[in-house]
């Protein structure tokens, strides 16, 4: 089987890891994957990929065309790729209407299969053809290590309590200013240090889950957080706010909170999270990962499963 993975090229590395990843995954499985990316942001570099993917594709034969995110998906089918599946990513599919919109149409005349990452982005879209299938993780690069140890490899004082944010500060969606605010009130009880996960090549973000006391993430809202699973199978105390589907993945992984927004409760999932992190050092949340099948072997199987029944309708 031969699939086109369709998606942003703007990430740090080209190719968002997320998308990456998943590609790597089927490619395990015996799927010749291929990629296409758009280049250049603002809306005129996806309309000129519509034209530049429709040539690629008179030239170049595959089974399935596979868009991620949504603008990818728009310049996809109006490149007239066909069959279609579609992966819904995360938030700007819940926090906006006209986005919303946007997917139905394009959903009911183009798109063979949508797929969506949460129980939420379910509820809340409403399409026929879909599938929850949350992005898997690599169990075998995310995964448990000394902490000590990973402290060494980044420099990072061991005497003081280090506080991982797991998102990008200048992304308003991020909901930094709660962070923010709820590090001013910790410092009050424990000496911190708020370690922030941007622009951190993917295959070292294991050593910074490792390293951290406490991984945080303050999001007003998500799809389908890929780093609470990540930090889930590195067994990494977490605090985060109810998004996305967080409250079924931490479930009651002891060491794991959830947070309103308010910045004093925050505060006190922290310290909770940063007392358990003293006592007992790690979580089991790798076993919950893998009870919930979410490693990224299982995931690409039922991927593949996706690309059968459409390639048989």
């Amino acid at each position: 089987m031969k699939i086109l993975f369709v998606s942003s090229g703007n990430a740090k590395d080209g190719i968002s890891p997320i998308v990456r990843n998943q590609g790597q995954s089927l490619m395990n499985q015996g799927i010749i994957v291929d990629f296409f990316t758009i280049k250049g942001k603002g809306l005129w570099s996806y309309f000129i990929h519509i034209f530049v993917l429709r040539k690629y594709l008179k030239t170049n034969k595959f089974d399935i065309i596979h868009a991620h995110y949504s603008f990818a998906s728009y310049v996809a089918s109006l490149a007239g790729a066909s069959p279609l599946v579609v992966s819904l990513m995360g938030s700007d599919v819940i926090s906006n209407k006209f986005a919303r919109l946007l997917i139905l149409f394009f959903h009911k005349l183009f798109w063979d299969q949508a797929i969506v990452k949460s129980t939420g982005m379910y509820q809340c879209l409403g399409l026929r053809k879909v599938e929850i299938i949350p992005n898997g993780v690599n169990l075998g690069r995310f995964n448990s290590f000394d902490k000590k140890n990973c402290q060494v490899k980044l420099g990072w004082n061991n005497e003081k309590r280090h506080i991982l944010f797991a998102s990008d500060p200048g992304r308003a969606e991020k909901n930094f200013s709660l962070a923010r605010m709820s590090m001013e009130l910790l410092k009050r009880d424990y000496e911190i240090v708020v370690q922030i996960l941007k622009d951190v090549p993917h295959e070292d973000i294991p050593i910074y889950m490792n390293a951290s006391d406490v991984l945080i993430l303050s999001s007003l809202h998500e799809g389908s957080p890929n780093v609470i699973k990540e930090a889930m199978a590195c067994n990494c105390p977490i605090v985060t706010t109810n998004v996305g589907d967080v409250k079924w993945v931490l479930d009651n992984t002891d060491g794991c909170y959830i947070s309103s927004f308010d910045p004093k409760e925050y505060v006190e999932k922290i310290k909770l999270a940063l007392e358990f992190s003293e006592k007992n050092g790690r979580t089991k949340g790798r076993d919950r990962i893998i009870e919930l099948g979410l490693d990224s072997v299982t995931i690409s199987k039922k991927i593949i499963s996706i690309y059968q029944k459409v390639l048989s309708a």
